[in-house]
């Protein structure tokens, strides 16, 4: 495990609160930075075959980008991962309306989510532990939730996300990741070679939310379970992509119950970089950046056209309103529990 967990100053926030950023580092030299603003991961530097480490997430080196509007990079998201149609949902014969943030829809938590707000954070030499009250009536949520996240960078080179939560009134829980990810480095992602494990998705209307049905990826450009580059079928005609502009879909993931299973793994054949996805979660969100556009600064560069793309490990989006999918309600007296791990590996052959 790390050594230690160096802090050193991030910036201040309009109402003079100061933000920290949190640098893991591993036997091997692996780095993670950190910030307790959003819990944003703002980089992730990870060896390639010959050794040398390069920064593969996508994100800015200062403070005011994070908190002007932006793609959600490397932050955690809560209380709600993706989408929950017209930002409405009825529970216990309750009808309750969320913060709408995209289109008519809840998006990521709303415009006021958990990527927006500063956490506590804790360094031990093993990890960070993040914490946040969430209170009742935040974004339009129902309770007070008491959210736990634990980050640790260990020397096999993962990076595990623990994330854990208590209520005392009943809500939706949706917490996720939302790194971009680019393992070369830079350009696109589109020669990076994907595999998902997931005989089905949830397929999506004009507004990206499910319309219900789990669809076979059998025979479409959603067949993952084989690697394929991102990029071979992303400009196929077909509607799901055209719906998305681009992949932005839930995976359902092979699995039963909430066991820790291997859900996706990333190869990029240039520097050999591989990342792979553990996780209890039900569901993985595939995105392909298709909004990124340029117009961001980024890490000495712009972040421009499909140059990261996202795995976020999750509950189906819109679940509180389609009783057919895994149940995202927490009640009092339970705790939300979910583990993920981010484990970088390298292919030694070209």
């Amino acid at each position: 495990m790390n050594d230690k967990v160096v802090k050193s100053p991030f910036g201040q926030l309009a109402d003079g609160a100061k933000v920290s950023l949190y640098t893991l580092v591993n036997a091997h030299g692996m780095v993670v930075k950190i910030t307790d603003f959003g819990a944003i991961i703002t980089e992730l530097h990870a060896p390639d075959r010959a050794g040398v480490l390069a920064d593969v997430v996508l994100g800015f080196d200062m403070l005011a980008p994070y908190v002007a509007p932006n793609p959600y990079f490397g932050a955690t998201i809560g209380r709600y991962g993706n989408r929950i149609a017209d930002g409405r949902f009825e529970l216990d014969g309750e009808i309750f309306q969320l913060d709408v943030n995209d289109g008519a829809n809840h998006l990521h938590g709303g415009s006021r989510g958990f990527h927006t707000v500063l956490w506590q954070a804790t360094p031990d030499q093993e990890g960070l532990t993040l914490t946040y009250r969430s209170a009742d009536g935040e974004q339009g949520y129902p309770g007070n939730l008491d959210v736990t996240l634990r980050y640790e960078l260990t020397d096999d080179n993962e990076l595990l996300m623990r994330c854990s939560a208590v209520t005392d009134r009943a809500t939706p829980v949706n917490l996720t990741q939302h790194s971009y990810f680019n393992l070369a480095g830079g350009g696109d992602i589109l020669a990076h070679e994907l595999t998902i494990h997931a005989d089905s998705f949830t397929p999506i209307d004009a507004a990206l939310i499910p319309t219900g049905a789990l669809a076979p990826v059998a025979g479409t450009p959603f067949d993952f379970r084989s690697p394929r580059p991102i990029g071979e079928r992303i400009a196929q005609p077909d509607k799901q992509l055209r719906q998305g502009a681009g992949y932005d879909h839930n995976f359902v993931l092979d699995k039963q119950g909430g066991r820790m299973t291997l859900a996706a793994r990333v190869r990029e054949p240039v520097t050999g970089r591989i990342l792979e996805l553990y996780t209890e979660e039900p569901g993985l969100q595939f995105y392909s950046g298709n909004f990124l556009d340029g117009s961001l600064p980024g890490k000495g560069r712009s972040i421009d056209y499909r140059s990261g793309f996202c795995l976020e490990p999750q509950h189906f989006p819109d679940s509180p309103n389609q009783p057919e999918f895994p149940s995202t309600i927490l009640r009092p007296g339970e705790r939300y529990m979910t583990e993920s791990r981010f484990k970088f590996s390298v292919e030694n052959h070209a």
